[in-house]
Order: structure tokens, then sequence, then C-alpha cells
């Protein structure tokens, strides 16, 4: 286990603190507002090898560890959680296709995705398939060198501002063994877009439905074989459990330090709110939990990094501890402000918005439990 970072690590994350505080922060709580997705800035961001953090070289990627990236995300996620949430799911969507796709789709792709010239956006969730999801239905049928697609993906971050759709999709019959993944030009001919969804938090992201009516799309933008969706969708989250646990940790770490400066300032019965014994255990118990939590996160990140055969349950294990972590921190903070953490000028509700959402996407903490408890139960037989 690694409980220090080397000089190296030191380096990309003061990098990403960096950029977080010149480029993103000063515009969250306007992107939030506005609902702006800030393509230009992750594109800078891509510059300094944040487009393809875990990519391998020859195709322009960063070739880092999920060490490293967990160190990026939490750094992004200091100015704004949802941004730094869509790079990782842009990284997530790139990496399949790096993992699973033939040398000459990795050439096909991934160089512009590493340089974030294309986005991308990744489609499992449907109306009737979220927890579920090996009980997706949008169905992709062979005729001849395409498939042609009809159905519905619902809860797409990016959508409708990304080029290209990293989509599973049902090519055989019922159950995991039936699904495969297509990439899919976002512009192709029958892929449609919902309306921009009206949300709690993640206001700087689009989150659109992705519909397909006759879409056709080459056999040869399949990953892998037909039948393997599932077994590239599950990987995937591995990695994507962790990056949102650092976002959550990103987020809270900014709500604590608001909170630490706003006590330093406010007086109440003629002494400053961190002179109070019962506050000062509150913000104590946050820091435990933050330092608890990356901890945990470090510790899933260096499995999933070795390939340990435990790597899915420490991920799960950290989603769910890490991300629970995060909104509580935020929440806590945002009662220490008082009602001016109500507003939105204070920046706290925006991070408590953002951060909830953490606890229901990339797999919802109740399946987080679901797989640990599966694990003890195989592992005791």
């Amino acid at each position: 286990m690694q409980f220090a970072l080397n000089e190296d690590q030191i380096a990309i994350r003061d990098m990403a603190m960096a950029f977080a505080a010149e480029k993103i922060a000063p515009h969250a709580l306007r992107w939030d507002e506005e609902k702006h997705f800030p393509v230009d800035v992750m594109r800078e961001a891509a510059t300094l090898g944040m487009g393809g953090i875990y990519i391998r070289e020859d195709v322009g990627g960063s070739a880092m560890t999920r060490f490293d990236a967990a160190l990026i995300f939490e750094a992004l996620a200091t100015g704004c959680p949802t941004t730094s949430a869509f790079i990782s799911i842009h990284n997530m969507a790139s990496w399949m296709i790096d993992a699973y796709g033939s040398d000459t789709q990795r050439h096909t792709w991934l160089p512009k995705l590493c340089t974030m010239e294309l986005i991308a956006s990744y489609c499992l969730t449907e109306p009737g398939a979220g927890s579920d999801a090996a009980a997706l239905r949008t169905r992709a049928v062979r005729d001849g060198d395409h498939y042609v697609l009809n159905g519905q993906k619902q809860f797409i971050s990016g959508a409708g501002g990304t080029d290209l759709l990293v989509a599973m999709v049902r090519t055989g019959g019922d159950g995991p063994g039936g699904i495969s993944t297509l990439v899919i030009d976002g512009k192709t001919p029958g892929v449609t877009y919902g309306a921009n969804e009206r949300k709690m938090g993640w206001n700087a992201q689009p989150t659109r439905a992705v519909m397909f009516e006759n879409a056709r799309v080459p056999v040869a933008n399949r990953l892998s074989e037909e039948g393997v969706g599932f077994k590239i969708a599950m990987a995937g989250l591995d990695g994507g459990r962790l990056n949102i646990t650092a976002c959550s940790l990103g987020g809270a770490r900014t709500a604590l330090d608001k909170a630490l400066a706003y006590m330093k300032e406010r007086k109440a019965f003629g002494k400053r709110l961190d002179e109070f014994q019962a506050l000062q255990f509150r913000l104590a118990d946050m820091a435990i939990e933050l330092e608890a939590a990356r901890t945990f996160l470090w510790r899933a990140a260096a499995a999933l990094d070795r390939k340990d055969p435990d790597a899915t349950m420490l991920c799960a294990m950290a989603k769910r501890f890490g991300t629970d972590v995060g909104f509580e921190v935020a929440n806590h903070a945002l009662q220490l402000h008082g009602g001016y953490g109500y507003l939105s000028e204070y920046g706290i509700e925006k991070i408590v918005r953002d951060l909830r959402v953490h606890q229901i996407l990339e797999g919802t903490n109740e399946i987080m439990r679901l797989i640990v408890a599966r694990k003890l139960i195989e592992g005791a037989r």
C-alpha cells in the first residue's frame, strides 16, 4: 500500500489543482446557473494530458495509472465537481476503446479523444434498466455490414453536446451475454436527443435521453466480439466508481475549506465560530471522515492498477463510503454557514447539489452494498 505520494504524483496533483483554481473555480457558479457546458476549458485540460489520462501513449494518451487519475479528479473537483465528473466520463468511454478496440479503432478515434477535439458519452442506462443494467432493451439487428439500432438511453451525460456515443446494445438474447458495445457517431441519421433535463445539480453538463430509430451503425464500430458488451461496461464502471469518489472528495474538500474560512470570520455570542468546542469537534470529524475516505480510495485505486482479484469489491466499497462521506461533509459545511450556506453566492449549496447524485450514479450505493455482500458470501462458501 502507498500512504505517501512520490514526486511525480505530487506534481500531477498540483498541476490539476492549479488548473482547477485558475480555469474552473472562478466560473463554476456561473456555469451552474447558466447550464453552460465548458467544452473550451475541458479542451484546455486535455492539453495537460487530462483528456486521455490512462490511455496508451501510441494514440496520444498520458498512460497514467488509476491512482494518478484519482489524484487528478479530486483536484479538478475542488474547482467544480460537475466539470471534473464529466472529464471522468469522457476518460471512461475513451478507455473502453483503448482497452477493447482493435488497432484500427484505437487509431481512428483516440488521438482526437485524447485532445478532446472529439468528446465521448457513455450510454448504458435506459428508462427501464438502471441498476439492473443487464436488462437493457436497445436492440441492434445485423443487416449486412451495419447494425440497425432501435431503442432509448436515459440520463446520458453530455448527450447532444458530444461527438461519440459508446453504447451498450442488445445484439443477442436476454441477459448479459446478449449485450455488445458500439461506438456511434453522435450525428448518425436516426439518432436524436431529448430535452436537457432539469436537474438538482450537475447543471454544467447536459443530461439528455438518446433515441435510436433505425439508426445504421457500421459493424466495424463494434468493440471486441458480440456478447462482450456487459463485461466492457462493468470493467469501465470499476474505474468510474473510483473517479466519482474522487470527485466527491474534491467537492467536499472545498466545502470544508469554505466552512473553515467562514468560521474564522463569523462571530456569535462574542466569540468566533471556530472558538466553540462543539463546532471544532464537527470540523474535526469532517476532516477525519475525508481522510479515511481518501485512504480507502487510494487503496482501491492501487488494487485496480495491480489487477487485484478483490479490486471490484474494493472499488464498490470505496464508492459507497467515499460518496456518502463527500455528501455528508458538504452538507455539514452548509449547516456551519447557517442561513448563508443556503445562498448560492457562497458556493456551498451548489456543492451539496452536485455531490448528491454521486450516491446514485455509477451504480447506486445500495448496489455497491450488494456487490460487496455477494463477494463476501461467495468467499464464505
